[in-house]
């Protein structure tokens, strides 16, 4: 049941409904979520919801354990255990096969043949992000930073809530458990602002993300040698505004399900491609995944208070490893690592230096397209895939083969992206002030529209992570 399927445009209004007829009663509201979260997930594979039952039992057991647990050396076993168990069950399902195919080919390079056992399981929809979501959990408890749920129920909405179960954003236990102790109210600004949120996050992956792919990025790069310089060049541009508006789409999607339940869970985007270096590109990208990678990664292993090369540069390949089990993502990875270690000297953003126009004009576009050469190691399917494309960029050829409105939906991305974000929102907070009326017609035809252009929609792209 995708965001961007009919069957998700009558589920997410029949939970609402029934949501808040059963608002007043606790404990039937929080099972309505649980049991919707479930349902939602298992409309894409019933069997791995056991994952899901598996380690959110795991950690609610452990977070009590921890809870009630004095002796250091009992603590740290107990949060061993839930690490073994989280990343045990994202090495088996997402890693397995990568690592055991790795060391095949090693071996073989070295002049000797090594076989080892592969499987043929299904990726489970949404492993790297509910995983994360619940060590977070757990390692807070260890920290003494978050006092142990003992709700299992509420801990189970935590780690399955449907809004940002599959692809994010990541929610930390911290912000999201107290909202469910709290007195919850469907006020009917939060449920017109949900709203909103829903329907920019479709424009963006039906209208946007969904045309690029078709007009250009998939035929392109499933056979770049097929089309000329221009055409690649084209395609990679239209790439990095396909993946921006997919992701920071199905955010806004989860923003505004979630703020039609009255909760509030993280932004997850920033204009990313304003930065004008890429570490205030990663403050803007992904904010949810890149913090956590900060928090619980970075931080540890000793942030930039001793052997700050060393420790982004674990930090990068892990993140670019957690995107998936690939060499390119390794190579992603690594490439927004050196970044990094290079712009250590680089202003923060929002540093009081005066700096003039042009130089900051400048600064944006030499960041954007750094980020957009490492969007070419991302998006190929394999190293042959990476040589052709560069090598067919190199040609200098001309002419294009490409749909002849890709220059329309091109330009309509970039300049959704470049408005400032204060115009963006008042402009919606005028169209939420409109009659409830006219505000069902408009979403009435968009829905005509969307289900016309999304025929033959892509999946969303952080479906496979």
């Amino acid at each position: 049941m995708a965001f961007n399927s009919p069957e998700f445009l009558l589920f997410l209004p029949l939970v609402v409904l029934l949501y808040a007829a059963l608002l007043r009663t606790r404990h039937t509201r929080d099972g309505l979520l649980l049991v919707a979260s479930y349902a939602f997930y298992m409309s894409w594979n019933w069997k791995y919801a056991g994952l899901i039952a598996f380690s959110t039992l795991v950690d609610y057991r452990v977070g009590i354990a921890l809870g009630e647990a004095t002796r250091p050396a009992l603590r740290r076993a107990l949060l061993v255990t839930s690490l073994a168990v989280n990343l045990g069950l994202l090495a088996i399902f997402k890693y397995w096969n990568f690592f055991f195919t790795t060391a095949e080919d090693t071996c073989s390079l070295l002049g000797f043949d090594l076989s080892l056992p592969h499987h043929r399981l299904l990726l489970p929809v949404g492993i790297s992000f509910y995983t994360f979501q619940t060590l977070s959990y757990t390692i807070d408890v260890y920290r003494r930073k978050l006092p142990v749920e003992r709700d299992l129920v509420k801990f189970g909405v935590f780690v399955s809530f449907f809004p940002q179960l599959v692809a994010g954003p990541i929610v930390r236990a911290a912000s999201f458990l107290p909202q469910l102790h709290a007195p919850r109210i469907l006020a009917e600004e939060r449920v017109r602002y949900g709203l909103w949120r829903v329907f920019r996050g479709l424009f963006k992956k039906i209208v946007l993300a969904d045309l690029l792919a078709n007009f250009a990025v998939d035929p392109v790069f499933a056979e770049p040698s097929a089309y000329s310089s221009l055409d690649l060049v084209l395609a990679l541009y239209a790439y990095a505004f396909q993946i921006y508006n997919d992701f920071s789409g199905y955010s806004d999607i989860a923003i505004g399900s979630a703020a039609m339940l009255g909760f509030r869970i993280p932004e997850n985007f920033n204009r990313p491609y304003l930065a004008r270096n890429v570490r205030e590109f990663w403050t803007r990208w992904h904010i949810s995944l890149s913090t956590w990678l900060r928090d619980y990664l970075y931080i540890p292993l000793g942030g930039s208070r001793s052997k700050t090369t060393r420790n982004l540069m674990i930090t990068m390949l892990l993140g670019g490893l957690w995107h998936g089990a690939a060499l390119n993502f390794i190579l992603w990875g690594a490439y927004h690592g050196l970044l990094l270690v290079f712009a250590r000297g680089a202003p923060r953003h929002g540093d009081s230096q005066e700096t003039s126009a042009a130089r900051a004009v400048l600064a944006r576009l030499g960041t954007f397209h750094l980020v957009l050469f490492g969007w070419l190691l991302f998006r190929v399917t394999g190293w042959e895939n990476f040589v052709q494309y560069l090598g067919g960029m190199v040609e200098l050829s001309s002419g294009t083969r490409l749909h002849p409105y890709l220059g329309v939906v091109l330009g309509l991305a970039v300049l959704a992206h470049v408005c400032p974000q204060g115009r963006i929102e008042a402009l919606g907070e005028r169209f939420r002030g409109l009659p409830s009326p006219l505000q069902g017609a408009v979403y009435a035809a968009s829905i005509l529209l969307f289900c016309g252009l999304s025929i033959d929609s892509p999946a969303f792209i952080y479906f496979q992570f």
